[in-house]
């Protein structure tokens, strides 16, 4: 059996007996799983090491083949190496508490049928604040998308109200509610529809009437923003898969929304451009717009969004952050998410508070590693 995949901690759960390493149509390592995960191969080459690696790296230690890192089942630490972890969970400090949240979208008792009758939405309370970085989990059929076309008036409930910035949106068009809510789906061909990046970037704003002076404007600052303006005038056709993604948020950034909401934001991308597409998004949220990501990525989910939101048959099971949220058994199991294996680290080293161990390697990726 050959597994292609470049979330490797994803296939290590299971045994694997070799891992081929390719890079530019060549291959860079063929070694047994414990051999190459001592390595720095990985990340030399645009791959996410497991998570409880990164984890015991920054605890100062070592990686060798001894210690059996194919797996966190199978990893063998001594005591003085637990200790060390242990050590390092001490010397950090947890993050002090925001403030109360503005709330930006509301959702109150949200029900939802098809007209097949499939009951996709029953009861759903839920918010997304002014500013926050939040993700929305389950598995499929969960309800997931179907909340984001309610939200967005591509269908309407049954039950229930949505508010936006505390104005009920019941009599809102679709245009109005893009005017406030923009949408990038997951695929970006399925959004684009004009041959120059320009052209796409400009086509709702054209809809909307703006002068033409105004419009270019518009759109050189939005590409600035993207780091598409070397660009502006190359067809969308010469665009990588997650360049053409950036086209389609830019063309929604247009259109100034003060909020976003994005499908599998990642699908498809290795970890060089999911990083670069993420840090992206970051810097978005940095300047005030609110970010919502439906995903499947328990590792995006962990590693940026400050809130999740759990979907499991159609409602709402938890609304917690990443860290507590997939260090909880129950919420794990009924959700069919993944747990971290950063939860079984804090259980090998006989940490107390596997969550709070969680949140502490979040922040410190964020302060320390990703700046």
């Amino acid at each position: 059996m050959i597994i292609v995949e470049h979330r490797l901690e994803d296939v290590l759960w299971r045994d694997v007996d070799r891992i081929v390493l390719m890079k530019d149509g060549e291959i860079v390592a063929d070694q047994a799983p414990d051999e190459l995960l001592s390595t720095n191969l990985l990340l030399e080459n645009g791959i996410r090491e497991p998570l409880y690696l990164t984890a015991l790296k920054y605890a100062g230690l070592t990686i060798t083949p001894e210690c059996r890192p194919h797996s966190i089942r199978s990893l063998t630490l001594t005591e003085e190496e637990k200790s060390c972890v242990r050590d390092w969970y001490h010397s950090r400090k947890a993050r002090e508490k925001k403030e109360e949240p503005e709330i930006l979208l509301q959702a109150e008792n949200i029900d939802f049928t098809y007209e097949n009758g499939f009951h996709a939405l029953k009861g759903i309370h839920a918010y997304a604040a002014k500013g926050e970085l939040l993700a929305i989990v389950g598995t499929n059929g969960a309800g997931k998308s179907t909340f984001s076309k309610v939200i967005c008036g591509f269908e309407k409930q049954q039950k229930g109200s949505l508010t936006f910035q505390g104005v009920d949106m019941k009599d809102y068009s679709i245009k109005e509610r893009a005017d406030r809510i923009g949408y990038v789906m997951q695929n970006p061909n399925q959004m684009i529809c004009k041959t120059m990046i320009f052209d796409e970037v400009a086509f709702g704003l054209r809809q909307r009437h703006v002068p033409e002076d105004t419009i270019a404007q518009k759109v050189d600052e939005v590409l600035k923003v993207c780091g598409l303006y070397p660009f502006r005038k190359w067809p969308v056709s010469a665009l990588s898969f997650g360049q053409k993604k950036r086209v389609t948020i830019a063309s929604i950034l247009a259109l100034d929304p003060q909020m976003l909401i994005l499908d599998e934001p990642t699908a498809g991308q290795d970890y060089l451009h999911y990083t670069e597409i993420m840090e992206f998004l970051k810097d978005l949220h940095n300047r005030g717009i609110t970010v919502v990501m439906i995903t499947h990525d328990m590792h995006l989910m962990l590693e940026y969004a400050q809130r999740a939101i759990v979907f499991s048959g159609g409602q709402v099971i938890a609304d917690d952050t990443s860290a507590n949220i997939l260090t909880n058994p129950d919420i794990i199991s009924r959700a069919n998410l993944k747990e971290t294996s950063l939860y079984d680290l804090a259980l090998l080293c006989k940490i107390s508070d596997p969550n709070v161990f969680v949140q502490h390697f979040i922040d410190y990726e964020e302060e320390e590693v990703r700046g």
